[in-house]
């Protein structure tokens, strides 16, 4: 009673305003936000956590919040974010300075140290606090129970040495060194993963520079991306599977992702990534021990392994009839991702989400099939072989 009375006094406000003026009828915006929910098997005992590796916002050169970034992606379906402004380019901070010069005497403070990309940072440094956006996206996270990573990117010129973001950071501010390399060394000293970012990003092939060659001997490069927005780099699988990298799909965001993928129809770029619970403790074990899965545009990419056990954990299949020389089966896709299976002489049928198709195939044979939209190696794509119960 003394429940429903509480109720009844939380609400009462609510009612006296809406009958305070009957002359007005309101839209009816008062839902709550949907979630698209992405639905995947557990795979080898473990649950696929949905990330991205890779989002900018208005602390570097993004257009949107650290908290809008949180709901986007609450709002996407995703489970993790890692929120990675460049730490030497920070496009924003001379309309800031311009809007806050009344408390500064009337006078906007000249931008300092915000675009150190190609010229070194004066003796005076960054000025701003790279922490800050992560800060802002951990407090916002906590109404979504999304897991942010703290994280940043090392940012240099494209073509010769590239970016490369840090994930796992415990202080941003102390990361920035001219020398690209010895901002990598920094970022590992807190114990930080180095993902490499977009390498064919601006570049005439994927071959590693010669700063890269001696980034990668230093083993500074934990994980690397064979997506960045709508890039796919084939054949930066073999390299991740040659070198134990950890393989990362990821959106790069500047906009909205709405605009560049909801709006169009499919999910988001996202890193699968295979854990035992959504703590930084164990996402960070399961990037170091490599087992991810990228999905982007429809492709699911990763190594054969770990393709073919989320395609078998992902179906159902069941014989449906026999005779005496065929037998058919009813093979049901029960997660949100499309199969592209080739058969034979390259008939292809598509496995869509949440729905079943019917093969007929000869007594005592396995149905086997490539699924052309898993790649495994730059021109690799998984077979696999269905068993059906009877």
């Amino acid at each position: 009673m003394k429940k429903l009375f509480a109720l009844l006094l939380a609400i009462t406000p609510l009612v006296a305003t809406a009958q305070y003026n009957p002359d007005i009828i309101y839209t009816d915006i008062s839902k709550a936000p949907l979630r698209t929910e992405i639905i995947l098997p557990e795979v080898n005992g473990y649950t696929l956590y949905k990330a991205d590796l890779h989002i900018h916002t208005i602390y570097s050169d993004g257009d949107c919040t650290p908290t809008y970034r949180v709901r986007e992606a609450w709002n996407d379906g995703l489970d993790i974010i890692a929120i990675t402004d460049h730490i030497e380019y920070r496009r924003h901070e001379p309309r800031w300075l311009e809007f806050l010069k009344g408390y500064t005497g009337g006078e906007a403070i000249k931008a300092r140290n915000r675009n150190v990309i190609k010229t070194p940072a004066t003796e005076e440094g960054i000025l701003v606090d790279l922490n800050y956006g992560v800060k802002e996206a951990v407090k916002a996270a906590e109404k979504y129970d999304m897991l942010v990573i703290p994280a940043a990117e090392i940012t240099r010129e494209p073509v010769n040495i590239g970016h490369y973001n840090v994930l796992f950071t415990t202080d941003n501010n102390k990361i920035y060194d001219p020398d690209p390399l010895q901002s990598m060394r920094n970022a590992r000293k807190q114990g930080a993963l180095i993902m490499h970012n977009h390498p064919g990003w601006k570049r005439k092939s994927v071959a590693k520079t010669e700063f890269e060659l001696q980034a990668y001997s230093e083993g500074l490069i934990d994980g690397i991306e064979v997506v960045n927005g709508v890039q796919f780099y084939p054949k930066i699988i073999d390299r991740a599977v040659t070198e134990n990298l950890f393989m990362a799909s990821n959106t790069d965001i500047h906009p909205t992702t709405a605009e560049h993928y909801r709006m169009k129809g499919d999910f988001r770029n996202m890193t699968f990534i295979l854990a035992k619970d959504k703590s930084l403790k164990s996402i960070r074990e399961a990037l170091e021990a490599r087992r991810t899965i990228c999905y982007s545009g429809g492709q699911v990419i990763g190594e054969e392994s770990l393709l073919k056990a989320l395609f078998d954990s992902s179906i159902k299949a069941q014989v449906i009839s026999t005779d005496k020389k065929n037998q058919t089966i009813a093979v049901t896709n029960m997660s949100s991702l499309n199969y592209k299976l080739r058969r034979g002489r390259g008939i292809t049928h598509d496995l869509t989400p949440f729905q079943t198709i019917i093969f007929t195939i000869e007594k005592g044979k396995p149905l086997t099939a490539k699924v052309m939209n898993m790649w495994c190696g730059e021109k690799n794509h998984p077979n696999v072989e269905i068993k059906a119960k009877k």
